[in-house]
Protein backbone atom coordinates (compact mmCIF):
# COMPACT_ATOMS: atom_id res chain seq x y z
CA UNK A 1 0.00 0.00 0.00
CA UNK A 2 1.09 3.78 -0.57
CA UNK A 3 2.20 5.85 2.18
CA UNK A 4 1.37 9.54 2.07
CA UNK A 5 2.50 11.77 4.10
CA UNK A 6 0.64 14.57 6.35
CA UNK A 7 2.28 17.09 3.79
CA UNK A 8 0.36 16.17 0.83
CA UNK A 9 -2.00 18.05 0.39
CA UNK A 10 0.29 21.20 -0.30
CA UNK A 11 -0.29 24.48 -1.57
CA UNK A 12 -1.44 24.67 -5.55
CA UNK A 13 0.27 27.30 -7.72
CA UNK A 14 -1.40 29.31 -9.79
CA UNK A 15 1.35 31.90 -11.10
CA UNK A 16 3.04 29.19 -13.94
CA UNK A 17 3.26 28.67 -17.33
CA UNK A 18 -0.01 26.28 -18.52
CA UNK A 19 2.69 24.76 -21.20
CA UNK A 20 5.01 23.42 -18.73
CA UNK A 21 2.46 21.44 -16.79
CA UNK A 22 1.11 18.46 -18.64
CA UNK A 23 -2.48 17.58 -19.00
CA UNK A 24 -4.39 16.88 -16.07
CA UNK A 25 -2.24 18.22 -13.48
CA UNK A 26 -1.85 20.83 -11.05
CA UNK A 27 1.10 22.90 -10.05
CA UNK A 28 2.21 22.70 -6.16
CA UNK A 29 5.04 24.49 -4.13
CA UNK A 30 5.13 21.92 -1.53
CA UNK A 31 6.33 18.06 -2.12
CA UNK A 32 4.57 15.81 -1.18
CA UNK A 33 6.12 12.37 0.26
CA UNK A 34 4.46 9.07 -1.22
CA UNK A 35 5.96 5.67 -1.18
CA UNK A 36 5.40 1.73 -1.46
CA UNK A 37 6.22 1.16 1.97
CA UNK A 38 7.81 2.59 5.09
CA UNK A 39 11.05 4.40 4.62
CA UNK A 40 13.92 2.82 5.60
CA UNK A 41 17.23 3.13 7.44
CA UNK A 42 20.04 3.01 5.13
CA UNK A 43 23.56 2.86 6.36
CA UNK A 44 26.02 4.56 3.98
CA UNK A 45 28.55 2.43 4.59
CA UNK A 46 26.84 -0.31 3.60
CA UNK A 47 25.10 0.99 0.55
CA UNK A 48 26.04 0.20 -3.15
CA UNK A 49 25.21 0.52 -6.27
CA UNK A 50 25.17 -2.15 -8.44
CA UNK A 51 24.36 -2.58 -12.50
CA UNK A 52 23.99 -6.05 -13.63
CA UNK A 53 22.38 -8.47 -15.90
CA UNK A 54 22.69 -8.12 -19.94
CA UNK A 55 25.95 -6.00 -19.64
CA UNK A 56 29.48 -6.97 -20.58
CA UNK A 57 30.90 -5.77 -17.25
CA UNK A 58 28.98 -6.01 -13.99
CA UNK A 59 29.95 -2.98 -12.07
CA UNK A 60 28.89 -2.38 -8.38
CA UNK A 61 30.05 1.37 -6.45
CA UNK A 62 30.26 2.36 -3.18
CA UNK A 63 28.94 5.21 -1.51
CA UNK A 64 31.91 7.09 -1.42
CA UNK A 65 33.01 5.52 -5.53
CA UNK A 66 29.54 7.41 -6.44
CA UNK A 67 30.65 10.63 -4.90
CA UNK A 68 33.91 10.78 -6.27
CA UNK A 69 32.30 10.02 -9.80
CA UNK A 70 31.94 13.25 -11.92
CA UNK A 71 28.78 15.26 -10.74
CA UNK A 72 26.85 17.81 -11.99
CA UNK A 73 23.63 20.18 -11.16
CA UNK A 74 20.04 19.43 -12.59
CA UNK A 75 17.12 21.68 -12.22
CA UNK A 76 14.25 19.60 -13.54
CA UNK A 77 10.00 19.63 -13.57
CA UNK A 78 8.89 16.71 -12.42
CA UNK A 79 5.13 15.02 -12.39
CA UNK A 80 3.39 12.65 -10.38
CA UNK A 81 1.01 10.20 -11.28
CA UNK A 82 -1.17 11.47 -8.46
CA UNK A 83 -1.40 14.87 -10.54
CA UNK A 84 0.64 16.78 -8.97
CA UNK A 85 3.94 18.97 -10.72
CA UNK A 86 6.47 20.58 -9.16
CA UNK A 87 8.42 22.84 -11.48
CA UNK A 88 12.14 23.86 -11.50
CA UNK A 89 13.15 21.38 -8.62
CA UNK A 90 17.34 21.12 -8.18
CA UNK A 91 18.65 18.03 -7.84
CA UNK A 92 22.74 17.03 -7.62
CA UNK A 93 24.04 13.44 -8.65
CA UNK A 94 25.49 11.49 -11.69
CA UNK A 95 24.40 10.92 -15.07
CA UNK A 96 23.01 7.32 -15.99
CA UNK A 97 25.28 7.90 -18.97
CA UNK A 98 28.70 8.18 -16.82
CA UNK A 99 27.08 4.91 -14.63
CA UNK A 100 26.33 2.78 -17.44
CA UNK A 101 29.63 3.86 -20.08
CA UNK A 102 31.92 1.19 -18.04
CA UNK A 103 29.77 -1.49 -18.07
CA UNK A 104 28.96 -2.11 -21.37
CA UNK A 105 25.22 -2.77 -21.90
CA UNK A 106 24.06 -5.44 -24.08
CA UNK A 107 20.02 -5.58 -23.05
CA UNK A 108 17.47 -2.76 -24.17
CA UNK A 109 15.24 -3.10 -21.48
CA UNK A 110 16.36 -2.17 -17.50
CA UNK A 111 14.73 -2.54 -13.98
CA UNK A 112 15.66 -0.65 -11.41
CA UNK A 113 15.81 -2.47 -8.03
CA UNK A 114 15.73 -0.78 -4.54
CA UNK A 115 15.94 -1.20 -1.03
CA UNK A 116 12.29 -3.07 0.47
CA UNK A 117 11.93 -4.53 -2.56
CA UNK A 118 10.82 -1.98 -4.88
CA UNK A 119 11.16 -2.05 -8.50
CA UNK A 120 10.49 -0.50 -11.66
CA UNK A 121 10.99 -0.90 -14.89
CA UNK A 122 12.15 1.42 -18.09
CA UNK A 123 13.68 1.07 -21.63
CA UNK A 124 17.40 1.64 -22.13
CA UNK A 125 17.07 4.37 -23.77
CA UNK A 126 15.40 6.68 -21.39
CA UNK A 127 18.15 6.20 -19.20
CA UNK A 128 20.60 7.43 -21.59
CA UNK A 129 21.29 10.39 -23.58
CA UNK A 130 21.29 12.65 -20.54
CA UNK A 131 17.56 11.74 -19.83
CA UNK A 132 18.62 10.02 -16.22
CA UNK A 133 20.73 10.51 -13.13
CA UNK A 134 21.24 8.99 -9.99
CA UNK A 135 21.32 11.66 -7.42
CA UNK A 136 22.06 12.27 -4.02
CA UNK A 137 21.50 16.05 -3.50
CA UNK A 138 18.42 17.90 -3.37
CA UNK A 139 17.59 21.69 -3.59
CA UNK A 140 21.33 22.51 -1.91
CA UNK A 141 21.57 19.69 1.39
CA UNK A 142 21.62 15.77 1.35
CA UNK A 143 19.05 14.32 0.01
CA UNK A 144 16.22 13.27 2.33
CA UNK A 145 15.46 9.19 3.30
CA UNK A 146 11.59 10.61 2.85
CA UNK A 147 12.66 11.79 -0.76
CA UNK A 148 14.98 8.79 -1.78
CA UNK A 149 17.88 9.39 0.07
CA UNK A 150 20.97 8.51 0.25
CA UNK A 151 20.11 8.11 -3.61
CA UNK A 152 17.16 7.70 -5.79
CA UNK A 153 16.88 7.12 -9.45
CA UNK A 154 15.79 10.83 -11.19
CA UNK A 155 13.84 9.99 -14.54
CA UNK A 156 11.97 13.58 -14.93
CA UNK A 157 10.69 12.64 -17.99
CA UNK A 158 8.40 10.08 -16.55
CA UNK A 159 6.15 9.93 -14.17
CA UNK A 160 7.36 10.02 -10.89
CA UNK A 161 7.17 6.02 -9.63
CA UNK A 162 9.62 5.32 -12.18
CA UNK A 163 12.10 7.61 -10.25
CA UNK A 164 12.63 4.60 -7.76
CA UNK A 165 13.66 5.99 -4.13
CA UNK A 166 16.39 4.13 -2.30
CA UNK A 167 17.47 2.74 -5.02
CA UNK A 168 20.10 0.20 -5.28
CA UNK A 169 20.91 -0.89 -8.49
CA UNK A 170 19.23 -1.55 -12.22
CA UNK A 171 19.51 -5.06 -14.08
CA UNK A 172 19.54 -5.20 -17.37
CA UNK A 173 17.27 -7.44 -19.70
CA UNK A 174 16.83 -8.16 -23.49
CA UNK A 175 12.81 -8.19 -22.76
CA UNK A 176 10.95 -5.66 -20.51
CA UNK A 177 9.95 -7.09 -17.70
CA UNK A 178 7.22 -4.58 -15.17
CA UNK A 179 7.74 -3.72 -11.94
CA UNK A 180 6.03 -2.82 -8.77
CA UNK A 181 2.93 -0.62 -10.21
CA UNK A 182 3.30 -1.66 -13.29
CA UNK A 183 2.67 -4.77 -11.88
CA UNK A 184 -0.70 -3.69 -9.87
CA UNK A 185 -1.95 -1.96 -13.21
CA UNK A 186 -0.28 1.68 -13.67
CA UNK A 187 0.87 2.01 -17.36
CA UNK A 188 4.06 0.39 -18.60
CA UNK A 189 6.32 3.51 -19.73
CA UNK A 190 4.35 6.81 -17.81
CA UNK A 191 4.58 9.52 -20.22
CA UNK A 192 2.84 12.44 -18.64
CA UNK A 193 2.56 14.49 -21.61
CA UNK A 194 0.33 11.42 -22.87
CA UNK A 195 -1.34 10.41 -19.70
CA UNK A 196 0.09 7.22 -19.29
CA UNK A 197 -0.92 6.51 -15.77
CA UNK A 198 -2.64 3.12 -16.07
CA UNK A 199 -2.67 0.26 -18.45
CA UNK A 200 -4.69 1.10 -21.20
CA UNK A 201 -4.58 4.77 -21.10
Amino acid sequence: MMAISRGFHSKRRSDVDPARVPPGQYVTSGFPVLSAGPTPKITLADWTFTIRGAVGSPRTWTWDQVLALPGEAITVDIHCVTKWSKLDTRWHGVSLDTLLAGVHPRGEHAVAFSEGGYTTNLPLADLTGGKAWLVHGYDGAPLAPEHGGPVRLLVPHLYFWKSAKWVQGLELLDEDRPGFWEHYGYHNYGDPWREQRYAGD
